[in-house]
């Protein structure tokens, strides 16, 4: 109470959260294709935050080249996470399991500030959150999972 005038509890919504949950990010964590499980999938990986508890699962189905022909995902994460989840579904038909580890790799060190902008469509959307480490974990699971569950795919494929 100053000066005898009540006054309501506003809290303080800071600037440097503000950019990273921009309309475009909040565009595609809303509409992330391929947002369903597969039934018999070839390779599965499932990819949990310790930070903030998102998880992200991908299946996948190869093609005769070794290349991903089908994907179904179950997204349970923060809207960074689903956007990630977005791009990484909206792109990933046709790609080898080297793809996305290439794609994994190249988005981590990137994050961490060692690489450059990753050559997928869409990356440039996760520049503000490059100074909030603790955010990295649940942007990257979606392309950790893709890759995981393309090369367990390749694996059960060759056995």
């Amino acid at each position: 109470m100053a000066g005898g005038v009540l006054r309501p509890f506003v809290p303080y919504i800071g600037r440097m959260n503000a950019p990273l949950y921009n309309t475009e990010i909040l565009r595609l964590a809303a509409t992330i294709p391929h947002n369903e499980r597969l039934t018999d999938p070839m390779g599965s990986a499932e990819k949990r935050s310790p930070v903030c508890g998102s998880r992200v699962t991908v299946d996948v189905n190869m093609d005769e080249e070794g290349r991903v022909h089908e994907v179904g995902l179950l997204v349970r994460a923060c809207a960074l996470g689903q956007a990630s989840s977005s791009l990484m579904a909206a792109s990933v038909i046709g790609k080898s399991p080297e793809d996305l580890a290439t794609a994994r790799d190249a988005l981590t060190a990137w994050l961490a500030g060692e690489g450059p902008l990753p050559d997928w469509p869409g990356f440039e959307l996760f520049t503000p959150a490059l100074p909030h480490s603790a955010r990295h974990a649940s942007i990257r699971l979606a392309f950790e999972a893709a890759a995981e569950a393309a090369a367990t795919a390749r694996a059960s494929a060759a056995a």
